[in-house]
């Protein structure tokens, strides 16, 4: 049986509820038949299980009722503690012990916003980075989507005694841990070289390289509507014809995967219009103000405006949640050396990953 059909004969079977549990910080509980559980369950595979943290994140499908909420025009209803976006139906309220999220969409959107405000308070924060265990250290890799980060991982886990954390999300707490998460990878036609094993075989067409642009445009266009509707976007997200979806150990083997090292490097990688490549040091405070920055940028633009509805309904001040995530971020860079590398933006995936991964190795290895 494929993967494929087994996520289809999955998501037939009555729902019984899931829950995660994130390194520990903060648990998440989906209530039975919420409808976009499948997604969770997808993108969240690596932290399934129970979890005693003492943070919680709620998930269900029904809105509730909640009286004398005020209106900031079409766009939110709200309380002190309560937020309804109507246009994205989702509804955010606090707990005794953290959030709970209701909605019948795919709720990840609302998820990880909520899940990284959690992970402040307990001295951690989500990342937008590619991250890997070289022989015990960490490496950090925040980039623009498009840099090469899927690329660079796998040139790096190539390399004996090197694992894989993440290529895309992970953690990072206040004293320099870093923390993976293997979510499910998004390959696309220009990864074929890179990894070939996973285009072998009978499997679902891609768009040719020179439309993967044109795709990615349109899916980025249609998702606001799209994750209304938990079964569509379960559809697209399987049979996109601009990536090949796919688990970390099914590529690198469960041994080749590391949940947690120490940082040691950090490297901010961006693309450019010059023709050499160049490393150029950056200070603590220059990499914290990219990391965080990077962070939001490259959410859904749902989870952005679901950010600036807690802001600006005062839930979560917006000055409060950056500069408490800063924090975080700037004390586990202290003593950890922070780079800026610009690469040529003619340079292919492949030619990239090259030059980063011989990088890397020579810097830990001098």
């Amino acid at each position: 049986m494929s993967q494929s059909e087994k996520d289809v004969l999955r998501d037939s079977l009555p729902s019984t509820g899931t829950s995660f549990d994130i390194h520990g910080l903060v648990g998440i509980d989906v209530a039975p038949d919420t409808p976009g559980e499948a997604q969770l369950r997808d993108m969240l595979a690596p932290f399934l299980g129970p979890s005693r943290a003492p943070l919680r994140l709620n998930v269900s499908a029904e809105i509730e009722e909640v009286a004398e909420q005020s209106h900031a025009e079409d766009a939110y209803r709200f309380t002190p503690d309560s937020l309804y976006i109507p246009a994205d139906r989702v509804q955010v309220q606090e707990t005794r012990d953290g959030y709970s999220v209701r909605g019948r969409g795919e709720l990840l959107t609302a998820v990880i916003p909520l899940l990284d405000r959690l992970c402040i308070r307990q001295n951690a924060a989500m990342i937008h980075a590619a991250v890997v265990d070289f022989r015990g250290s960490g490496v950090l890799l925040p980039a623009w989507g498009g840099v090469g980060k899927t690329s660079t991982v796998a040139k790096l886990v190539a390399m004996p005694g090197v694992r894989f954390m993440a290529d895309d999300w992970a953690f990072l707490d206040a004293d320099g841990m870093l923390m993976g998460y293997a979510k499910p990878m998004f390959l696309k036609p220009h990864h074929r070289r890179i990894y070939p094993e996973v285009f072998s075989g009978t499997r679902k067409p891609l768009a040719p390289g020179w439309l993967t642009n044109t795709v990615a445009h349109l899916a980025t266009a249609v998702h606001p509507v799209i994750v209304r509707y938990p079964k569509t976007a379960a559809f697209t997200r399987r049979w996109s014809p601009e990536h090949r979806m796919v688990h970390p150990e099914l590529v690198f083997g469960q041994e080749g995967i590391s949940s947690a090292a120490l940082t040691r490097l950090a490297i901010f990688l961006e693309r450019y219009d010059g023709s050499e490549a160049r490393l150029e040091t950056r200070t603590r405070e220059w990499m914290t103000s990219r990391i965080v920055g990077n962070f939001h940028s490259e959410l859904p633009v749902v989870s952005r405006r679901l950010i600036e509805a807690l802001g600006a309904t005062g839930l979560v001040p917006l000055e409060e949640f950056f500069s408490q995530k800063a924090a975080v971020v700037r004390r586990a860079l202290d003593d950890v050396p922070c780079s800026l590398l610009r690469i040529p933006a003619s340079w292919s995936a492949d030619r990239t990953s090259d030059y980063v991964a011989g990088l890397i190795s020579s810097k830990l290895e001098e």
